[in-house]
């Protein structure tokens, strides 16, 4: 078992050593396109019509509610039962939707962030070329040191043609 184990790994560090390995930070890039503004105003956009549509179920079960307590000495039985029911039924809707809330948020900045990745991934694969790697890997932050010469990150910036503003010391 041991000298499996010594075997995979020299035959995987001969694996690399034929290659060259790069790093990118796509996050630092991301956040970093002209493009994120809009998607920022989309999400923002996307997520008032949400608390619109929550508040209007809210307003629907508040009305509702007061109907119900105004009119319940009047009522039949099977009319109250009804009532309730109703009453119920939306109280389970307004529930789904704030737990699905979060849900929807998210697919809805995957689908507004999909042709950004795409635009990363393209100029990515230009870059990598160009320069010989063979493989990339995402900077994380179990990532401790990473000599710059294998960092495709500025590159990749480059390729985009965005410009970033360099940041003096002492400001914030």
């Amino acid at each position: 078992m041991r000298f499996l184990k010594i075997a995979i790994f020299f035959i995987s560090l001969s694996a690399f050593s034929q290659g060259k390995v790069g790093a990118v930070d796509i996050d630092y890039i991301l956040s970093n396109m002209p493009e994120m503004t809009s998607v920022q105003s989309q999400l923002e956009a996307y997520g008032a019509q949400m608390d619109l549509d929550l508040n209007k179920k809210i307003d629907k079960y508040r009305s509702l509610a007061e109907a119900y307590q105004a009119e319940e000495k009047e009522l039949t039985i099977a009319q109250k039962k009804e009532k309730q029911s109703a009453l119920i039924e939306i109280e389970n809707d307004i529930q789904k939707f704030q737990q699905n809330g979060a849900k929807l948020m998210e697919i809805k900045q995957q689908e507004f962030l999909q042709p950004l990745y795409s635009k990363i991934a393209a100029a990515l694969d230009k870059v990598a070329k160009a320069q010989g790697f063979t493989q990339v890997m995402q900077v994380t932050a179990d990532v401790v040191y990473l000599d710059p010469n294998y960092d495709l990150t500025t590159s990749i910036i480059a390729e985009l043609g965005i410009t970033i503003e360099e940041k003096v010391e002492g400001e914030e």
